[in-house]
Order: C-alpha cells, then sequence, then structure tokens
C-alpha cells in the first residue's frame, strides 16, 4: 500500500437550512487503502461521497480526490472514479452485455476495446453464466455485482460504495466483499465503502473512519481505536464493540 493520499478533507462542511449534514470534516484515505466509513442512518457519509463526487457543493471547507478538487474539476475526477449508490438502477430489458456495452458507450471507449473488456469485467464479477439473462430477472446480489461491473468499466482509480451489501443475503454479501477485497489487492483500486455491516467491513478494511452527527469521531486502523477506546487487554476487541463504544459516548 502507497504512503500517498488520493481522498483528503479539510474542513468539509455542508448545510441544508438550518441543519448541519457535515461539519467541518477532515480525514484522508491512503492510495492502495480500502477505509471502512461508518455511521448511523443520517451521520452524513453519503453526503460526504456526493461532495467527493463534485455531485454536491460544499458550504465551507475543500477536499481533493487523485489530487484534483471536486468542486472546479468535477469531470477530471468523475473520469478517474467510479461510483456505486446505494440503490443502482438498470434497464431491465437489457441482459448484462448490452448493459456494459450502453456504459461504455457513455464512457467514450473505442469499439475495438469494448468486447474484451466486458468479457473480462464479466468473469470477474462473476455473471458469466446469467450475462445473456435480462437484468429485470438478477437478484439483488446480481445487480449489484453487475453495478461493480460498470464502474470497473473506465477502470477507475477509487471506487466509492454506499451501502453495497444493503439487502443482500450472506452469501450474497460475502462474495461482493471478497470481489471488493480482489479489486484491492489485483488491481490497487483503493476503495472507500460505507456501511452498516461492520463484521463484513472489518474483514477487509485497512482503517476505519466513524461518523457521528456529521463529525468524524474516530479514524485509524481496527486494532488502534481499539486500544484507544478499551486499553491494551488480552483479546482483540470486534469493530461493532469499538462503533458502538465510540456512539455511546457521543
Amino acid at each position: 500500500m502507497s504512503t500517498d493520499t488520493i481522498i483528503e478533507t479539510f474542513d468539509l462542511s455542508r448545510h441544508y437550512n438550518h441543519q448541519t449534514a457535515v461539519d467541518k470534516l477532515s480525514f484522508k484515505v491512503k492510495e492502495g487503502e480500502i477505509f471502512g466509513f461508518l455511521g448511523p442512518n443520517g451521520a452524513g457519509k453519503t453526503t460526504t461521497l456526493l461532495m467527493l463526487l463534485g455531485l454536491s457543493q460544499p458550504s465551507g471547507g475543500s477536499a481533493r480526490v487523485c489530487g484534483l478538487d471536486p468542486v472546479r474539476e468535477a469531470r477530471k475526477v468523475k473520469r478517474l472514479v467510479g461510483y456505486l449508490p446505494e440503490n443502482v438502477g438498470f434497464y431491465g430489458d437489457l441482459d448484462a452485455f448490452e448493459s456494459l456495452e450502453y456504459v461504455a458507450n457513455l464512457n467514450g471507449i473505442p469499439k475495438e476495446k469494448t468486447l474484451q473488456k466486458i468479457e473480462e469485467i464479466i468473469e470477474l464479477v462473476g455473471l458469466r453464466e446469467a450475462a445473456r439473462k435480462k437484468v429485470g430477472a438478477y437478484s439483488r446480489g446480481m445487480k449489484q455485482r453487475l453495478g461493480v461491473a460498470e464502474v470497473l468499466i473506465k477502470e477507475p482509480k477509487v471506487l466509492f460504495l454506499d451501502e453495497p451489501t444493503l439487502g443482500l443475503d450472506p452469501d450474497g454479501a460475502l462474495r461482493l466483499i471478497e470481489l471488493i477485497r480482489t479489486l484491492n489487492e489485483d488491481r490497487e483500486i483503493t476503495v472507500l465503502i460505507s456501511s452498516h455491516n461492520l463484521t463484513q467491513v472489518q474483514k477487509i478494511s485497512h482503517r476505519v473512519g466513524i461518523m457521528i452527527a456529521g463529525k468524524m469521531v474516530a479514524e485509524g486502523s481496527i486494532e488502534s481505536l481499539g486500544e484507544e477506546k478499551f486499553g491494551l487487554g488480552e483479546r482483540e476487541y470486534s469493530l461493532e464493540e469499538i462503533y458502538m463504544k465510540y456512539f455511546q459516548e457521543v
């Protein structure tokens, strides 16, 4: 893993009328890292992701993604990152190949490269047997893997994943988590994953950040946060135990 910073925020804030969704948020994600972005509903995680993507303007502060300012250089940022929202939309009457061809065309990928790239990605996400099946008949887990395939088309340096395992059965969640690990290890893609599934996040994250009421209350490795809250002990504490300790103290 590189020591270079690829995502960074400086007092990033977002206000809606008289409500503060994100409050002077400052954190860093290193290149090649899987960073678990944790917090309850309404903590400001999705709002933060949208600002990092240049899809929402901050009320104050700033951010850098791949060395770029998402406000002034939003198009450049979008070329370098992939985003999987909580609810992925698809054209149900297309199959996986057709869906990926459509996305490749939108991203200006030459036709002579499209077929080979789609074949490779279909295999990578485990949809080979269902590649010619209409997406409308896909399970949620299959749709999530197709969503990952779509963002991989443009070979991103960074993946933003917003609750990717939400609504999946245990097998579907595990397969998706293993796919994320593979993308990080084999393709060196930096991943920022927002999730409520603390057990799955613990399996793959190098570091985590805990966000509550718009503020980052903790950031670091799971081991270092456990020591901070519980001290050195005879056992390792789970991410869920650490998370609840911070949550209860706010």
